[in-house]
């Protein structure tokens, strides 16, 4: 590395371990990517985990580390208590917490909460990404991040004032794993492949009256009956619960007539189209590149925090 690094920003998820040493302007000087998610671990792992990366980039000994992500879950290094909306973006840093066993600065950053009655939720990760978005001067936007559990959030004067956590992905995999529908939808099935029947579910879920329940299971009767006309069970099944899902939002999509999309690849793409198709516009944005803004604007505001103490 020919420039000083600035910190180390890490983005410790549940499945997966993401490592960059950046500079003060955010330009990434070296990472490291690898498998040991905070769902694998031992809470005395981390530290030492933690230093086998950095010395393999030859960071310095002191050089500060900052963490988003399920590092600070309760099973994790040590648990960030989560921050309650209406909860500032740009203030997460005042609620770090520093673990055990670091031989260096190390702070990791909180989650955030909904605790409304009836729509009690919780991230971990998410809320950095958004932060990241803030500093592009997103501060009034509503954004969708799709996965297994996909999350809506609404950012208001750089507020998450309230979001939503969606079971589709996991409902996917159920439904067409474990279900009756197991039978007609194929594991390798491609949800891309036919964009039109895709679409047509997506419209028939955004219909008025629709109701997914009843309609699940005319998967299975169209295979049975449809004496070769063209069929995707995967599109149908992710075009309803896609559907289903921006059926749900739709007055916040109609009020901002976009939805900022923090992810990449199939499933995104498919969002994309299904936002389209609810008359939204679909704006794509890359989430690593936004947790590492989010990251470095915390780090940023915690030395500069610390330095006037």
């Amino acid at each position: 590395m020919t420039a000083k690094p600035f910190a180390a920003l890490v983005d410790w998820g549940t499945s997966n371990l993401r490592l960059w040493l950046v500079d003060s302007q955010g330009a990434v000087l070296a990472e490291r990517q690898s498998a040991e998610g905070m769902g694998g671990l031992d809470r005395t792992a981390y530290p030492a985990i933690l230093e086998g990366h950095l010395s393999a980039l030859g960071a310095a000994q002191d050089l500060p580390v900052v963490i988003a992500g399920m590092a600070g879950a309760r099973t994790g290094w040590r648990e960030a208590p989560y921050v309650a909306t209406p909860a500032p973006l740009i203030g997460l840093f005042q609620h770090a917490v520093v673990p055990e066993g670091a031989s260096r600065p190390v702070y990791i950053l909180p989650g955030v909460c909904q605790r409304e009655d009836g729509r009690y939720d919780v991230m971990r990760g998410e809320e950095t990404q958004l932060a990241g978005a803030l500093e592009q001067g997103l501060d009034n936007a509503l954004f969708c991040l799709p996965g297994t559990h996909s999350k809506w959030a609404l950012v208001e004067n750089g507020h998450i004032s309230r979001f939503s956590t969606v079971m589709t992905g996991e409902l996917f995999h159920l439904i067409s794993r474990q279900s009756i529908l197991r039978l007609s939808v194929p594991e390798d099935g491609d949800a891309e492949a036919d964009p039109d029947i895709f679409d047509a579910a997506v419209d028939a879920a955004l219909a008025s009256g629709f109701a997914l329940t009843s309609t699940l299971f005319s998967i299975r009767a169209e295979g049975l009956l449809s004496q070769g006309t063209k069929t995707n069970p995967a599109a149908r099944l992710s075009g309803l619960l896609i559907g289903a899902e921006i059926a749900a939002i739709q007055s916040d999509l109609k009020r901002y007539g976009k939805a900022y999309l923090i992810g990449t690849g199939k499933l995104t793409r498919l969002y994309a189209r299904a936002i389209a198709r609810a008359g939204g516009e679909a704006i794509m944005l890359d989430g690593g590149l936004l947790v590492r803004r989010g990251l470095l604007a915390c780090a940023i505001s915690l030395f500069d925090h610390e330095f006037k103490e």
